[in-house]
């Protein structure tokens, strides 16, 4: 049996991408099974997740040595960086819910947005949240989704940087 210290850079890449292929999974479960549809600040943080696996999957294939592992650290920090900020901003949205009586607009699907507006305001509305975003719909050990995301976003994130960093 491998012990952790003996586990190849390789193997941790190949395990960062199945753990964040796990999260797209459950995501897509919840959504299909579990009735649970994502707001629009879900879907930008599914998309972080998806290119960190991404990262961490060609990180595993490719396995360089050199110079390139700090590329990896790198594409990984921003991916993993740019999830954790949308999700700690969904964090904070669901803790400063909008006043009772507020009318609150949803902001509009995400293909409507996509279609409509640049993509730099799209992410502008999306940032600034909805009705949808402070909505608690689900929960584990006291816990939101956003705050597990986050709490993930910063372990992978930091796991890519330094599995990709060391020599």
């Amino acid at each position: 049996m491998q012990t952790l210290k003996n586990i190849s850079r390789r193997q941790w890449n190949f395990l960062g991408f199945l753990i964040c292929f796990a999260f797209v999974g459950y995501a897509l479960y919840t959504q299909h099974y579990g009735g649970l549809d994502p707001c629009n600040l879900c879907i930008f943080q599914r998309i972080c997740f998806i290119v960190l696996g991404l990262v961490f999957l060609v990180a595993a294939l490719h396995n360089p040595n050199g110079g390139g592992r700090f590329a990896y650290s790198f594409f990984g920090l921003l991916a993993g960086g740019t999830g954790a900020g949308i999700a700690g901003r969904h964090v904070w949205i669901q803790s400063h819910p909008p006043e009772p009586g507020t009318l609150v607009s949803c902001g509009g699907d995400l293909g409507y947005l996509m279609d409509t507006y640049t993509f730099n305001k799209v992410f502008a509305l999306v940032l600034e949240g909805s009705g949808d975003c402070s909505t608690i719909d689900w929960q584990f050990l006291g816990f939101t989704m956003p705050q597990w995301t986050l709490f993930w976003f910063i372990v992978m994130t930091i796991g890519v940087v330094v599995v990709n960093w060391k020599k």
